[in-house]
């Protein structure tokens, strides 16, 4: 049975990333995410929300690592991605991987929600 390491938990509200999006455009969207992830979020006819939610992922996994967005976890190497049943899922790259690996973290639990005005997101890291 797996231990929870690890819990994050984060909300934004979805004008601030809409309006800075309306002001940096792609650019913005991919210093968070990664390119399938900004490619799965511009197929959308408003690609705020979805942008959104995985901003708050990136924040709650950041997190539940114990570390914040920074030197051991930078917004594109934690990249959400849909598991074969279509549920969200997380992936980690260079330093957030590394730092997961080095904390024991061999598993997580991610949720992502989002309503007209706000996206939310939690995360739980899981070890032995």
């Amino acid at each position: 049975m797996a231990n929870i390491l690890g819990l994050g938990i984060d909300i934004v509200d979805l004008e601030r990333i809409r309006k800075a999006y309306e002001r940096h455009g792609a650019t913005f969207a991919l210093r968070i995410c990664t390119v399938d992830e900004w490619a799965y979020c511009a197929r959308h006819t408003d690609p705020i929300a979805s942008l959104a939610a995985r901003f708050s992922a990136k924040e709650a996994t950041a997190k539940a690592l114990g570390t914040g967005i920074g030197e051991y976890a930078s917004f594109t190497e934690i990249e959400v991605i849909r598991s074969e049943s279509g549920a969200p899922a997380l992936k980690l790259h260079g330093n957030a991987a590394q730092t997961a690996q080095a904390r024991g973290i061999s598993a997580w639990q991610i949720s992502l929600t989002h309503s007209q005005n706000a996206a939310a997101a939690t995360v739980i890291a899981l070890g032995d």
